[in-house]
């Protein structure tokens, strides 16, 4: 199947195939299966990130850290999967963030 260029914000959560219609971070070169995925592990961070913030203020025996380890995790996995179906250019801005040091 054809790919073609999605357009990907990690902080809107949002997978857009017009580039003008909402300010991105990533640009992916995808099938739909393959931004359908993305979309997914965004709503799944998403779902992570909505469980961390309900331990804002933790009691001595909230399991605050794990709760963000499962939100990081989360957000890893979104990088990953924006890094391995990114473009040259996206690809290149990762590494140079960082933001993936067991990828690059």
């Amino acid at each position: 199947m054809d790919k073609s260029t999605y357009y990907v914000s990690v902080q809107s959560r949002s997978v857009l195939t017009q580039q003008g219609a909402s300010p991105y971070e990533w640009e992916i070169e995808a099938t739909p299966e393959e931004a359908d995925q993305v979309r997914i592990e965004l709503d799944m961070m998403q779902e992570k990130e909505e469980e961390a913030l309900g331990y804002m203020f933790p009691w001595p025996d909230t399991p605050q850290q794990s709760s963000n380890v499962l939100f990081q995790s989360s957000l890893d996995n979104v990088y990953r999967t924006i890094y391995q179906l990114g473009t040259p250019a996206t690809r290149q801005q990762m590494e140079e963030l960082r933001l993936l040091s067991d990828m690059t």
